[in-house]
């Protein structure tokens, strides 16, 4: 019976510990309201999946999608503002 080895060395070594910079939970921290209010648009629809949304279902959906849209717009000004009015 012949042994079979690996002839290199593999592929996906293990990854270090590494904690993201501070930076990063910088951009984390100033995308957050619009990270919350798509979970929130999520949540909205997820919950009328199985039926068929009511008055109450559809209010929630479209408040939902009018604090995305404000947390988008209030992001993307915020870009805008910190790239010297380019954007």
């Amino acid at each position: 019976m012949k042994n079979i080895a690996a002839l290199q060395t593999a592929v996906t070594a293990a990854l270090p510990d590494v904690e993201p910079s501070a930076a990063e939970l910088d951009a984390i921290d100033v995308e957050m309201p619009l990270i919350l209010a798509e979970v929130e648009l999520l949540d909205a629809q997820i919950i009328t999946l199985d039926r068929v949304p009511n008055e109450l279902d559809t209010r929630r959906i479209r408040r939902a999608r009018r604090k995305v849209l404000a947390a988008r717009r209030a992001l993307g000004n915020q870009h805008a503002r910190t790239a010297g009015g380019a954007a």
